[in-house]
Parts: C-alpha cells; structure tokens; sequence
C-alpha cells in the first residue's frame, strides 16, 4: 500500500492535568507508508540503462554478429556456385567438341584431334613440373620437304616441365640438360608403291652444330608387299635414351610425308626427363 507524501499525517499530542502538551507515549495504529524515488528519477535511471535508440548494446552486437554471418554464408554459397557452373561449362565445352573435317592429300586423309588445354586426364596425377612431352600426328602441307609437325594441345598431347612444342619447325625444345628417353612411331599407308623402303630419323639441333645430329634412323625395306592387295600399311618405332642439353630441339624426319596414316593416334612423338 502507498500513500501520498504530499500531505503528512498530523501528530498526535495527549494533554495531561496540567494543562501541558505531551507527546503521548504509544502512537495509536497508523497506516505505515514506505517512500519511493520520485517518477521522473525512475524514467532517468530507466533511460541510462538503454543503449543505441533504447536498445542494450549486446541486442545490437548479437543482432550485427548474426547479419555477418548470414552475408559470410551467401558469399562462401555464391562462390561454389560460380565454381560448378565453371565446371560444367568446361565440361559442355568438352563434350559439344567435334572434330574438324578430314583434310585429303595426296591421296591420304587426315583427322584434326579435338583440342585441350592442361595435362590430359592420365596424367594429371603425375607433377606438373617433370620435363615430359607427347605429341601426335597432325599433317601440314605448308612444311619442309620431310620434317613432321604435330599437334601439342589435343586428344593425349601434352608438354611440361619447361619443355615446350615449336610451331614454326616441329621440333620439341628442352629446357634442362640431362638423359632423356625419346620416342617416335610413324605408319605409312600407300596405294602404290613408288619406293620399296622408306626411312625414318630422329634427330637434334644444337647450338653451335650447324649441321643436324643424327639420334636414331630406321630404313624400312620391303614394304611394297605383291601378297597385301591393293593398299597396305607400315610403321617404324623409335625409342632410346639420350643426353640431351639445354635448349636442344628433337624433330622427326619421314621419307614419304604424303604417305602418312590419316589416324593422327598411330603418329606420335614425345620424350621425358629419366
């Protein structure tokens, strides 16, 4: 129970004989009234416990940890889906690839591979780093009188390792000084027979040779067979290690350029450091 301080109980004198006031001794049964801080100082204590537009300031730091949060969720979740659409993208591409019509010379056709790019799927466990190239079969008509050129970024083409294709000549440049296996096929379909052999060269440039060194040479005899019919095909195989220096260049000589199978998988070339 309450009551108002504004207007105070009176208080209760006893008059004895004498005429004297005397206050009395027991005070007769009062309402007790307890005092309470005045409205205005509540409201001021009330509002000195309120933080930023009267609200407590861990509310608004919880309310502020929660937003980034959320934003840190919607960013991570944007970026893996950029991630998978990059992916299946790369993978239509892959997919939707169809290969270039075939190319006649001389008699022969000749399939365009379908392009890549990084180390083929085989090889993508191997370290990027280790000097290693192959390259397959691709017939150019604009070349020199008997050296191949090939395809570096297409089907199970790759180079690494500092090792890299020249356009301009064929050859495969490398980049580091050490033993490296080297390797060459070729397949030869003919028609008619104009020679009884063909022969096949591996062979390197160096600086300061001016003439071509000899790596490897197969000089195939017979392969004008009276008992294959009308066509008939051939192959010769290379392969040996070799020393091999810095900036050296490996290029692939045939002695029938035309004559060269139209299956760009049967032609292949390539070396790797041991």
């Amino acid at each position: 129970m309450s009551c108002d301080q504004s207007y105070p109980f009176p208080q209760v004198f006893l008059v004895n004989g004498s005429g004297g006031p005397q206050q009395s001794g027991p005070l007769p049964n009062l309402i007790p009234c307890w005092s309470f801080p005045p409205a205005q100082e509540m409201a001021r204590r009330h509002g000195k416990s309120r933080g930023c537009m009267g609200v407590s300031y861990g509310l608004v730091f919880v309310v502020l940890m929660l937003f980034l949060l959320v934003f840190a969720a919607l960013g991570i979740g944007a970026w893996k889906i950029i991630n998978i659409q990059r992916e299946l993208q790369e993978i239509r591409n892959n997919s939707n690839m169809v290969a270039k019509p075939e190319k006649k010379v001389g008699g022969a056709e000749f399939n365009t591979p379908q392009k890549q790019t990084g180390l083929p799927w085989w090889n993508r466990g191997a370290k990027e780093d280790r000097p290693a190239a192959h390259v397959i079969g691709k017939f150019d008509s604009h070349v020199l009188p008997h050296t191949l050129r090939w395809e570096s970024k297409a089907g199970r083409a790759f180079t690494s390792g500092g090792v890299s294709y020249r356009r301009e000549d064929g050859g495969l440049q490398v980049n580091e000084t050490g033993l490296y296996h080297v390797y060459s096929r070729v397949e030869m379909s003919f028609t008619h027979c104009p020679k009884p052999s063909f022969n096949h060269t591996v062979f390197v440039r160096r600086a300061g040779h001016p003439i071509p060194l000899r790596l490897m040479v197969a000089n195939k005899k017979g392969v004008c067979s009276q008992h294959q019919g009308p066509a008939w095909n051939t192959d010769s195989y290379l392969a040996a290690a070799m020393q091999l220096e810095k900036y050296d260049r490996v290029y692939v000589n045939v002695s029938h350029i035309a004559n060269l199978h139209h299956e760009h998988y049967v032609n292949f070339f390539g070396l790797y450091k041991i």
